[in-house]
């Protein structure tokens, strides 16, 4: 909004600076991080007073959980209005790029909503079926992925190889929609511990900050041998959001929580990272910067596949972050350590831009 309103004014004095990319990108931050900050306390007890109970607590979970019963959920409505003011405010909203990640972000955020509301309306963990929840964000995932592909193509890219290995025609929109909505519920199943997934998507977001601002750039993008995808280089404001967002969202889910994000917020920030991986060809980078997403999806698929097959768990708890907790390790260190090993995969994952 600010850039098309400069953009009509022809940049005069100060708004000059809105030309940059790197200015609306801290712009982005700064706005969600405040808002996120300001709406806070009083967005905290209006969810106490609405939802009573707050978010049901699984007894065959961890013990010390019940600890926390009665602290609210549907935090990522929080999330999600800072994130979505920030992206308004500052990004060229010309872009189908914006579009695509603010219908995959507040789609999954309503399909987690519905999610949640009805966990807490039943007083029950179970809220949505599985196979309903799937089939939406399929949908949503794929107009999206749809949306992607008549703008930029249908390459493949891989990490350590200089150019597209293949184009997948119509297939990448299926393609697309699957890492979509697997990293969306990747960041779902995380989300079990205080903090536990939502510094994890910082430390992402501000990986693709930099890819996508490289990808969108063509002299940055010939140099380094990856895909160069005109106007993706406006998601690093879109990352720089969901960066302050979180850290804003951080301030209240510090242990012990005053609020949980809820499915509200994980599947719609997990969806929307994503679609921005999409968008700049590097959907398997980011199951490098995600890794630690992908472990916590892949520990729960081992443990059902097993169980069901032998009626022995290959985990004492999944997701993995539990088991670690029946282990004896605390819920802080747990999660610490858990941050560690986020920023050194992302660090790897950046370091995919130049061996190649």
């Amino acid at each position: 909004m600010l850039y098309l309103l400069a953009e009509q004014l022809g940049f005069p004095g100060v708004l000059n600076l809105i030309r940059y990319l790197s200015f609306r990108a801290g712009g982005a931050v700064a706005t969600a991080l405040f808002l996120g900050l300001i709406i806070g306390p009083k967005f905290i007890g209006w969810l106490r007073v609405r939802q009573g109970k707050g978010q049901p607590i699984r007894t065959d979970g961890p013990q010390s959980h019940l600890a926390k019963r009665g602290t609210p959920t549907m935090g990522g409505l929080m999330i999600l209005t800072s994130l979505a003011v920030s992206v308004l405010l500052w990004m060229d909203l010309r872009s189908p790029y914006v579009w695509a990640c603010l219908a995959v972000t507040l789609g999954f955020g309503a399909i987690g909503f519905l999610d949640d509301w009805d966990k807490v309306r039943k007083a029950s963990h179970a809220g949505l079926s599985g196979k309903v929840r799937l089939l939406l964000e399929f949908v949503i995932a794929g107009i999206a992925s749809w949306i992607i592909v008549q703008n930029n193509g249908a390459d493949l890219w891989i990490p350590f190889v200089a150019e597209p290995v293949a184009d997948l025609g119509w297939f990448y929109i299926a393609f697309a929609a699957f890492t979509i909505v697997a990293f969306g519920n990747s960041v779902n199943l995380t989300d079990g511990l205080d903090g536990l997934a939502t510094m994890p998507v910082i430390i992402a977001s501000v990986a693709f900050m930099i890819i996508t601002y490289l990808v969108g750039n063509a002299k940055f993008a010939e140099y380094l041998g990856i895909p160069h995808v005109p106007g993706a280089g406006d998601l690093a404001i879109f990352c720089g959001a969901i960066a302050g967002a979180g850290l804003a969202f951080l301030w209240f889910n510090a242990p012990p929580a005053a609020v949980f994000m809820g499915d509200t917020g994980s599947l719609a920030l997990g969806g929307a990272l994503g679609t921005i991986a999409v968008v700049a060809h590097h959907e398997i980078v980011l199951g490098i910067i995600g890794g630690l997403f992908v472990v916590e999806a892949l520990s729960v698929i081992i443990q059902v596949f097993f169980y069901k097959r032998t009626g022995k768990r290959v985990f004492k708890m999944a997701p993995i972050h539990h088991h670690f907790e029946q282990l004896g390790w605390s819920e802080p260190t747990v999660v610490i350590r858990f941050w560690i090993i986020a920023l050194v995969l992302a660090l790897a994952g950046l370091s995919t831009l130049k061996v190649r």
